[in-house]
Protein backbone atom coordinates (compact mmCIF):
# COMPACT_ATOMS: atom_id res chain seq x y z
CA UNK A 1 0.00 0.00 0.00
CA UNK A 2 1.23 3.18 -0.60
CA UNK A 3 2.41 5.77 1.85
CA UNK A 4 1.61 9.03 -0.54
CA UNK A 5 -0.82 11.12 0.44
CA UNK A 6 -3.92 11.48 -1.98
CA UNK A 7 -3.47 15.50 -2.29
CA UNK A 8 -0.34 14.90 -3.87
CA UNK A 9 -1.65 13.88 -7.28
CA UNK A 10 -2.93 17.44 -7.10
CA UNK A 11 1.13 18.43 -8.40
CA UNK A 12 1.15 16.07 -11.31
CA UNK A 13 1.19 18.06 -14.36
CA UNK A 14 -0.37 15.19 -16.19
CA UNK A 15 -3.93 15.83 -14.38
CA UNK A 16 -3.89 19.38 -14.72
CA UNK A 17 -2.89 19.71 -18.76
CA UNK A 18 -5.46 16.51 -19.65
CA UNK A 19 -8.23 18.35 -18.06
CA UNK A 20 -7.39 21.47 -18.63
CA UNK A 21 -7.15 20.46 -22.49
CA UNK A 22 -10.49 18.63 -22.52
CA UNK A 23 -12.39 21.14 -20.48
CA UNK A 24 -10.36 24.03 -22.41
CA UNK A 25 -11.93 22.76 -25.88
CA UNK A 26 -15.25 22.03 -24.85
CA UNK A 27 -15.73 25.56 -23.52
CA UNK A 28 -14.39 26.89 -27.04
CA UNK A 29 -16.75 24.92 -28.98
CA UNK A 30 -20.14 25.18 -27.05
CA UNK A 31 -19.06 29.10 -27.48
CA UNK A 32 -18.43 28.87 -31.33
CA UNK A 33 -21.39 26.66 -31.86
CA UNK A 34 -23.66 28.50 -30.08
CA UNK A 35 -22.93 32.23 -30.11
CA UNK A 36 -21.57 31.72 -33.81
CA UNK A 37 -24.97 30.16 -34.66
CA UNK A 38 -27.02 33.74 -33.45
CA UNK A 39 -24.60 36.78 -33.30
CA UNK A 40 -25.84 37.63 -36.42
CA UNK A 41 -28.91 35.88 -38.53
CA UNK A 42 -30.15 38.94 -40.36
CA UNK A 43 -26.75 39.65 -42.27
CA UNK A 44 -26.66 35.13 -42.86
CA UNK A 45 -30.28 35.03 -43.69
CA UNK A 46 -30.79 33.46 -47.41
CA UNK A 47 -34.15 32.95 -49.16
CA UNK A 48 -36.39 32.82 -45.89
CA UNK A 49 -39.78 31.93 -47.38
CA UNK A 50 -42.35 34.10 -47.42
CA UNK A 51 -45.55 34.02 -49.39
CA UNK A 52 -46.52 36.97 -51.89
CA UNK A 53 -50.07 37.03 -52.39
CA UNK A 54 -51.92 38.98 -55.18
CA UNK A 55 -55.54 38.92 -55.03
CA UNK A 56 -56.20 42.41 -56.43
CA UNK A 57 -59.14 42.43 -59.14
CA UNK A 58 -57.93 45.58 -60.48
CA UNK A 59 -60.69 49.26 -60.94
CA UNK A 60 -61.35 51.10 -63.94
CA UNK A 61 -59.97 54.69 -63.90
CA UNK A 62 -60.28 57.46 -66.37
CA UNK A 63 -61.21 54.62 -69.28
CA UNK A 64 -58.18 52.70 -68.20
CA UNK A 65 -57.95 49.26 -66.41
CA UNK A 66 -55.41 49.23 -63.75
CA UNK A 67 -54.07 46.22 -61.15
CA UNK A 68 -51.92 47.66 -58.36
CA UNK A 69 -51.41 44.58 -57.10
CA UNK A 70 -49.51 43.25 -59.93
CA UNK A 71 -47.13 46.46 -60.10
CA UNK A 72 -46.96 45.83 -56.33
CA UNK A 73 -45.50 42.41 -56.39
CA UNK A 74 -43.66 42.68 -59.25
CA UNK A 75 -41.69 45.63 -57.93
CA UNK A 76 -40.95 43.25 -54.55
CA UNK A 77 -39.76 40.65 -56.62
CA UNK A 78 -37.35 42.61 -58.41
CA UNK A 79 -36.25 45.20 -55.80
CA UNK A 80 -32.90 44.29 -54.40
CA UNK A 81 -33.84 45.63 -50.76
CA UNK A 82 -34.19 42.15 -49.28
CA UNK A 83 -30.60 41.52 -50.90
CA UNK A 84 -31.59 37.69 -51.52
CA UNK A 85 -32.78 37.34 -47.67
CA UNK A 86 -36.24 36.77 -48.66
CA UNK A 87 -37.52 33.91 -51.30
CA UNK A 88 -40.33 35.52 -52.23
CA UNK A 89 -43.21 32.97 -53.02
CA UNK A 90 -46.21 33.78 -55.62
CA UNK A 91 -49.09 32.54 -54.94
CA UNK A 92 -53.00 32.18 -54.77
CA UNK A 93 -54.45 32.40 -51.31
CA UNK A 94 -55.38 28.93 -50.88
CA UNK A 95 -51.94 27.87 -51.52
CA UNK A 96 -50.40 30.29 -49.18
CA UNK A 97 -53.09 29.03 -46.58
CA UNK A 98 -51.73 25.25 -46.67
CA UNK A 99 -48.05 25.99 -47.26
CA UNK A 100 -48.60 28.37 -44.12
CA UNK A 101 -50.21 25.44 -42.13
CA UNK A 102 -47.41 23.53 -43.18
CA UNK A 103 -45.28 25.10 -41.73
CA UNK A 104 -43.41 25.57 -45.22
CA UNK A 105 -43.75 29.47 -45.04
CA UNK A 106 -42.32 31.95 -42.25
CA UNK A 107 -45.40 35.13 -43.25
CA UNK A 108 -46.65 36.21 -46.20
CA UNK A 109 -48.07 39.37 -47.56
CA UNK A 110 -51.39 39.75 -49.20
CA UNK A 111 -52.89 42.37 -51.58
CA UNK A 112 -56.61 42.24 -51.06
CA UNK A 113 -59.47 41.68 -54.32
CA UNK A 114 -60.33 45.48 -53.75
CA UNK A 115 -56.86 47.28 -53.56
CA UNK A 116 -56.95 48.77 -56.44
CA UNK A 117 -60.38 50.24 -56.44
CA UNK A 118 -60.01 51.25 -52.78
CA UNK A 119 -57.36 53.23 -54.29
CA UNK A 120 -58.52 54.52 -56.79
CA UNK A 121 -61.72 55.92 -55.13
CA UNK A 122 -59.12 57.62 -52.81
CA UNK A 123 -58.32 59.89 -55.52
CA UNK A 124 -61.25 61.26 -56.29
CA UNK A 125 -62.78 61.96 -52.65
CA UNK A 126 -59.09 63.78 -51.92
CA UNK A 127 -60.20 66.07 -54.36
CA UNK A 128 -63.09 66.54 -52.33
CA UNK A 129 -61.18 67.06 -49.28
CA UNK A 130 -63.75 64.23 -47.87
CA UNK A 131 -60.84 61.39 -46.83
CA UNK A 132 -61.22 58.74 -44.46
CA UNK A 133 -59.33 56.24 -42.79
CA UNK A 134 -61.75 53.71 -44.00
CA UNK A 135 -61.23 54.30 -47.49
CA UNK A 136 -57.80 53.68 -47.30
CA UNK A 137 -56.73 50.39 -49.20
CA UNK A 138 -54.70 47.67 -46.77
CA UNK A 139 -51.96 45.25 -47.15
CA UNK A 140 -52.04 42.62 -45.15
CA UNK A 141 -48.63 40.95 -43.04
CA UNK A 142 -49.24 37.36 -42.10
CA UNK A 143 -47.17 36.04 -39.72
CA UNK A 144 -46.09 31.91 -38.82
CA UNK A 145 -44.93 31.61 -35.50
CA UNK A 146 -45.99 27.65 -35.70
CA UNK A 147 -42.69 27.68 -37.93
CA UNK A 148 -40.40 29.23 -35.93
CA UNK A 149 -40.93 32.69 -33.32
CA UNK A 150 -37.72 34.49 -34.92
CA UNK A 151 -38.55 33.31 -38.41
CA UNK A 152 -41.41 34.72 -38.40
CA UNK A 153 -40.35 38.12 -36.79
CA UNK A 154 -37.71 38.30 -39.15
CA UNK A 155 -40.03 37.48 -42.05
CA UNK A 156 -42.62 40.08 -40.26
CA UNK A 157 -39.97 42.80 -40.55
CA UNK A 158 -39.34 42.19 -44.35
CA UNK A 159 -42.66 41.92 -45.26
CA UNK A 160 -43.54 44.99 -43.43
CA UNK A 161 -40.85 46.79 -44.44
CA UNK A 162 -41.99 45.64 -48.02
CA UNK A 163 -45.80 46.61 -47.42
CA UNK A 164 -44.70 50.15 -46.57
CA UNK A 165 -42.53 50.95 -49.99
CA UNK A 166 -45.36 49.46 -51.46
CA UNK A 167 -47.38 51.66 -50.39
CA UNK A 168 -45.28 55.01 -51.46
CA UNK A 169 -45.05 53.62 -54.82
CA UNK A 170 -48.52 53.70 -55.00
CA UNK A 171 -48.80 57.06 -53.73
CA UNK A 172 -46.50 58.12 -56.53
CA UNK A 173 -48.82 56.54 -59.13
CA UNK A 174 -52.15 58.13 -57.36
CA UNK A 175 -50.44 62.00 -56.87
CA UNK A 176 -49.35 61.49 -60.48
CA UNK A 177 -52.97 60.61 -61.26
CA UNK A 178 -54.23 63.93 -59.43
CA UNK A 179 -51.22 65.99 -60.62
CA UNK A 180 -53.49 68.64 -61.97
CA UNK A 181 -55.52 69.44 -58.54
CA UNK A 182 -52.74 68.37 -56.37
CA UNK A 183 -52.34 71.78 -55.25
CA UNK A 184 -55.67 72.43 -54.09
CA UNK A 185 -55.58 69.49 -51.93
CA UNK A 186 -55.63 70.20 -48.21
CA UNK A 187 -52.38 69.22 -46.54
CA UNK A 188 -54.04 65.75 -44.81
CA UNK A 189 -55.17 64.66 -47.99
CA UNK A 190 -51.89 65.27 -49.90
CA UNK A 191 -49.89 63.30 -46.94
CA UNK A 192 -52.80 60.50 -47.55
CA UNK A 193 -52.08 59.98 -50.99
CA UNK A 194 -48.40 59.95 -50.93
CA UNK A 195 -48.91 56.75 -48.70
CA UNK A 196 -52.01 55.47 -49.01
CA UNK A 197 -52.07 52.25 -47.81
CA UNK A 198 -52.72 51.02 -44.18
CA UNK A 199 -50.38 47.92 -43.46
CA UNK A 200 -52.21 45.10 -40.71
CA UNK A 201 -50.73 42.68 -39.39
CA UNK A 202 -52.22 39.66 -38.26
CA UNK A 203 -51.23 35.67 -37.24
CA UNK A 204 -51.63 33.41 -40.45
CA UNK A 205 -51.54 30.30 -38.75
CA UNK A 206 -53.27 30.70 -34.66
CA UNK A 207 -52.00 28.43 -32.19
CA UNK A 208 -53.31 27.96 -28.65
CA UNK A 209 -52.25 29.62 -26.22
CA UNK A 210 -50.44 26.44 -24.21
CA UNK A 211 -48.33 25.65 -27.14
CA UNK A 212 -45.78 28.23 -26.04
CA UNK A 213 -45.40 30.18 -28.98
CA UNK A 214 -44.38 27.72 -31.55
CA UNK A 215 -41.67 26.39 -29.16
CA UNK A 216 -43.52 23.51 -27.02
CA UNK A 217 -42.20 21.28 -30.50
CA UNK A 218 -38.54 22.17 -30.08
CA UNK A 219 -38.74 21.54 -25.80
CA UNK A 220 -40.27 18.42 -26.30
CA UNK A 221 -38.20 17.52 -28.81
CA UNK A 222 -34.93 18.38 -26.63
CA UNK A 223 -36.23 16.49 -23.88
CA UNK A 224 -36.76 13.37 -26.05
CA UNK A 225 -32.94 13.86 -27.17
CA UNK A 226 -31.52 14.25 -23.54
CA UNK A 227 -33.95 11.41 -22.35
CA UNK A 228 -32.34 9.25 -25.05
CA UNK A 229 -28.32 10.69 -24.33
CA UNK A 230 -28.22 10.74 -20.22
CA UNK A 231 -30.16 7.18 -20.40
CA UNK A 232 -27.67 5.66 -22.20
CA UNK A 233 -25.03 6.97 -20.18
CA UNK A 234 -27.08 5.08 -17.11
CA UNK A 235 -27.57 2.07 -18.74
CA UNK A 236 -24.23 1.35 -20.65
CA UNK A 237 -22.56 2.25 -16.85
CA UNK A 238 -25.37 -0.16 -15.20
CA UNK A 239 -24.94 -3.08 -17.97
CA UNK A 240 -21.11 -3.06 -17.15
CA UNK A 241 -21.68 -3.62 -13.43
CA UNK A 242 -24.35 -6.46 -13.75
CA UNK A 243 -21.73 -7.84 -16.19
CA UNK A 244 -18.99 -7.09 -13.44
CA UNK A 245 -16.62 -5.30 -15.35
CA UNK A 246 -16.87 -2.33 -13.01
CA UNK A 247 -18.21 -1.23 -9.49
CA UNK A 248 -21.16 0.36 -8.58
CA UNK A 249 -21.05 3.24 -5.84
CA UNK A 250 -24.06 3.70 -4.01
CA UNK A 251 -23.36 6.59 -1.52
CA UNK A 252 -20.76 4.87 0.94
CA UNK A 253 -21.72 1.52 -0.08
CA UNK A 254 -19.43 -0.03 -3.44
CA UNK A 255 -20.74 -2.78 -5.12
CA UNK A 256 -19.60 -5.15 -7.38
CA UNK A 257 -20.82 -8.88 -9.34
CA UNK A 258 -18.89 -11.23 -10.31
CA UNK A 259 -17.75 -11.11 -14.29
CA UNK A 260 -19.81 -12.54 -16.87
CA UNK A 261 -17.65 -12.57 -20.03
CA UNK A 262 -19.33 -10.78 -23.11
CA UNK A 263 -18.12 -9.33 -25.99
CA UNK A 264 -17.73 -5.90 -27.23
CA UNK A 265 -20.72 -6.37 -29.47
CA UNK A 266 -22.34 -8.70 -26.81
CA UNK A 267 -22.44 -5.87 -24.37
CA UNK A 268 -23.91 -3.37 -27.27
CA UNK A 269 -26.80 -5.71 -27.52
CA UNK A 270 -28.03 -5.76 -24.00
CA UNK A 271 -27.23 -2.06 -23.82
CA UNK A 272 -29.76 -1.24 -26.77
CA UNK A 273 -32.02 -3.95 -25.62
CA UNK A 274 -32.71 -2.25 -22.14
CA UNK A 275 -32.83 1.16 -23.85
CA UNK A 276 -35.63 -0.08 -26.36
CA UNK A 277 -37.91 -1.96 -23.49
CA UNK A 278 -37.03 1.54 -21.79
CA UNK A 279 -38.05 4.13 -23.83
CA UNK A 280 -41.70 2.92 -23.61
CA UNK A 281 -41.50 3.89 -20.30
CA UNK A 282 -39.86 6.98 -20.54
CA UNK A 283 -42.01 8.04 -23.43
CA UNK A 284 -45.06 7.80 -21.58
CA UNK A 285 -43.89 9.85 -17.94
CA UNK A 286 -42.32 13.00 -20.65
CA UNK A 287 -45.86 12.89 -22.18
CA UNK A 288 -47.50 12.76 -18.71
CA UNK A 289 -45.43 15.51 -17.62
CA UNK A 290 -45.99 17.51 -19.89
CA UNK A 291 -49.57 17.09 -20.94
CA UNK A 292 -50.53 15.96 -18.08
CA UNK A 293 -49.42 17.92 -15.42
CA UNK A 294 -48.02 21.11 -17.70
CA UNK A 295 -51.44 21.37 -19.71
CA UNK A 296 -49.20 21.01 -22.72
CA UNK A 297 -51.69 21.62 -25.93
CA UNK A 298 -51.41 18.31 -27.98
CA UNK A 299 -53.15 16.39 -30.26
CA UNK A 300 -53.03 12.95 -32.12
CA UNK A 301 -51.54 11.35 -28.94
CA UNK A 302 -51.26 8.06 -29.67
CA UNK A 303 -49.12 8.72 -33.17
CA UNK A 304 -47.35 11.56 -30.97
CA UNK A 305 -46.79 8.58 -27.91
CA UNK A 306 -44.92 6.48 -30.83
CA UNK A 307 -42.96 9.08 -32.13
CA UNK A 308 -42.05 9.93 -28.54
CA UNK A 309 -40.38 6.46 -27.85
CA UNK A 310 -39.14 5.94 -31.15
CA UNK A 311 -36.87 9.18 -30.87
CA UNK A 312 -36.02 8.04 -27.43
CA UNK A 313 -34.90 4.59 -28.26
CA UNK A 314 -33.02 5.99 -31.63
CA UNK A 315 -30.88 8.47 -29.81
CA UNK A 316 -30.49 6.11 -26.95
CA UNK A 317 -29.45 3.65 -28.93
CA UNK A 318 -26.75 6.13 -30.88
CA UNK A 319 -25.65 7.22 -28.11
CA UNK A 320 -24.86 4.10 -26.78
CA UNK A 321 -22.75 3.22 -29.92
CA UNK A 322 -20.76 5.98 -29.47
CA UNK A 323 -19.96 4.93 -25.93
CA UNK A 324 -19.05 1.80 -26.84
CA UNK A 325 -16.89 2.32 -29.73
CA UNK A 326 -14.87 5.91 -27.71
CA UNK A 327 -15.02 4.30 -24.38
CA UNK A 328 -14.96 6.54 -21.55
CA UNK A 329 -14.40 10.08 -24.05
CA UNK A 330 -17.51 8.86 -25.26
CA UNK A 331 -19.88 10.62 -23.70
CA UNK A 332 -18.00 14.15 -24.54
CA UNK A 333 -18.71 13.06 -28.33
CA UNK A 334 -22.48 12.17 -27.33
CA UNK A 335 -22.85 15.78 -25.63
CA UNK A 336 -21.31 17.13 -29.21
CA UNK A 337 -23.39 15.53 -31.14
CA UNK A 338 -26.67 15.44 -29.37
CA UNK A 339 -26.44 18.89 -27.61
CA UNK A 340 -23.64 20.93 -28.91
CA UNK A 341 -23.72 20.68 -32.50
CA UNK A 342 -27.79 19.62 -32.13
CA UNK A 343 -29.37 23.06 -30.38
CA UNK A 344 -27.78 25.72 -32.25
CA UNK A 345 -29.39 23.93 -35.67
CA UNK A 346 -32.72 22.47 -34.80
CA UNK A 347 -34.29 25.70 -36.50
CA UNK A 348 -36.54 26.49 -33.19
CA UNK A 349 -35.14 29.89 -32.28
CA UNK A 350 -33.12 30.75 -35.28
CA UNK A 351 -34.33 29.18 -38.88
CA UNK A 352 -32.32 27.14 -40.84
CA UNK A 353 -32.60 30.43 -43.57
CA UNK A 354 -30.72 32.54 -41.32
CA UNK A 355 -27.53 30.50 -39.98
CA UNK A 356 -24.33 30.29 -41.55
CA UNK A 357 -23.65 27.83 -44.13
CA UNK A 358 -21.60 25.32 -41.60
CA UNK A 359 -24.82 25.05 -39.50
CA UNK A 360 -27.05 25.01 -42.12
CA UNK A 361 -24.78 21.79 -43.26
CA UNK A 362 -25.20 20.40 -39.71
CA UNK A 363 -28.83 20.75 -39.71
CA UNK A 364 -29.19 18.90 -42.53
CA UNK A 365 -28.83 15.59 -40.55
CA UNK A 366 -28.02 16.84 -36.89
CA UNK A 367 -31.17 14.43 -34.65
CA UNK A 368 -32.79 17.31 -33.11
CA UNK A 369 -33.46 19.17 -35.89
CA UNK A 370 -35.02 15.73 -37.43
CA UNK A 371 -37.20 15.01 -34.47
CA UNK A 372 -38.02 18.84 -34.15
CA UNK A 373 -39.76 18.49 -37.18
CA UNK A 374 -42.12 15.98 -36.85
CA UNK A 375 -43.16 17.01 -33.22
CA UNK A 376 -44.12 20.34 -35.12
CA UNK A 377 -46.40 18.11 -37.73
CA UNK A 378 -47.83 16.33 -35.16
CA UNK A 379 -48.35 19.36 -32.43
CA UNK A 380 -49.21 22.47 -34.98
CA UNK A 381 -50.12 20.59 -38.20
CA UNK A 382 -52.44 18.47 -37.95
CA UNK A 383 -50.02 15.50 -38.22
CA UNK A 384 -49.85 16.17 -42.40
CA UNK A 385 -46.93 13.68 -43.52
CA UNK A 386 -45.67 16.78 -45.95
CA UNK A 387 -45.01 19.12 -42.73
CA UNK A 388 -42.54 17.51 -41.58
CA UNK A 389 -43.58 14.42 -40.23
CA UNK A 390 -42.47 11.71 -43.19
CA UNK A 391 -39.02 13.45 -43.10
CA UNK A 392 -38.39 13.18 -39.32
CA UNK A 393 -39.65 9.27 -40.04
CA UNK A 394 -37.24 8.35 -42.68
CA UNK A 395 -34.65 9.73 -40.70
CA UNK A 396 -34.70 8.17 -37.32
CA UNK A 397 -34.45 5.16 -39.41
CA UNK A 398 -31.76 6.28 -41.33
CA UNK A 399 -30.05 7.36 -37.90
CA UNK A 400 -31.06 3.92 -36.34
CA UNK A 401 -28.92 2.21 -39.15
CA UNK A 402 -26.06 4.24 -39.17
CA UNK A 403 -25.75 3.87 -35.62
CA UNK A 404 -26.32 0.06 -35.49
CA UNK A 405 -24.17 -0.23 -38.82
CA UNK A 406 -21.12 2.38 -36.55
CA UNK A 407 -21.82 1.01 -32.86
CA UNK A 408 -21.59 -3.01 -33.95
CA UNK A 409 -19.38 -2.46 -37.31
CA UNK A 410 -16.17 -1.08 -35.02
CA UNK A 411 -16.91 -3.17 -31.42
CA UNK A 412 -16.89 -6.52 -33.77
CA UNK A 413 -13.94 -5.67 -35.25
CA UNK A 414 -12.19 -4.91 -31.50
CA UNK A 415 -13.05 -8.07 -30.60
CA UNK A 416 -11.84 -9.45 -33.78
CA UNK A 417 -8.69 -8.09 -33.06
CA UNK A 418 -8.72 -9.17 -29.58
CA UNK A 419 -9.49 -5.76 -27.95
CA UNK A 420 -12.54 -8.14 -26.29
CA UNK A 421 -13.60 -7.27 -23.09
CA UNK A 422 -12.24 -9.93 -21.21
CA UNK A 423 -9.47 -8.99 -18.66
CA UNK A 424 -6.30 -10.70 -19.89
CA UNK A 425 -5.78 -12.16 -16.22
CA UNK A 426 -9.06 -14.06 -16.55
CA UNK A 427 -7.93 -15.04 -20.52
CA UNK A 428 -7.32 -19.22 -20.99
CA UNK A 429 -3.33 -19.94 -20.17
CA UNK A 430 -3.56 -16.93 -17.66
CA UNK A 431 -3.08 -16.60 -13.76
CA UNK A 432 -5.76 -14.62 -12.51
CA UNK A 433 -4.18 -11.99 -9.93
CA UNK A 434 -7.25 -10.70 -7.70
CA UNK A 435 -7.43 -7.01 -7.07
CA UNK A 436 -7.10 -5.66 -3.61
CA UNK A 437 -10.30 -5.07 -1.92
CA UNK A 438 -12.15 -7.61 -4.03
CA UNK A 439 -15.88 -8.36 -2.39
CA UNK A 440 -15.86 -12.55 -1.47
CA UNK A 441 -16.96 -14.98 -3.73
CA UNK A 442 -21.02 -14.49 -3.30
CA UNK A 443 -21.02 -11.16 -1.71
CA UNK A 444 -23.31 -8.44 -4.36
Amino acid sequence: MSGIHPFRVLRAGPLWITNGVITGVLALLFAVLYVGANIDPVDHMKKLPVGLVDADKGATAGGEHINLGTRITESIIKSPASGGGIDWKVMGEKEMKEELGEGRLYGALVVPADFSSSATALTSTAATGTTGTSARPTLTVLTNQSAGSMGSSLARAATTQAAESASRQVGEELTARNAAGQAKLPVAARVLLADPAAVTVRDGHPLDSHSGLGLTAFYYALVLVVCGMLSANVISGQVDHALGYTHNDMGPLRLHRPLVRATRVQTLAIGSTVMIGLSSLMGTLVMAGAIGLMGMDAAHLPLLWLYSVCAIAVCGIGALALLAVFGTPGMLVVTLVFIGMAVPTAGATTPIEALPGFYRFLAEFEPLRQITGGLRSILYYDAQADAGLTRGWVMMGAGLAVAALFGFGVTAWYDRTGMDRIPVETKPGKTAVPAQGAARPGTP
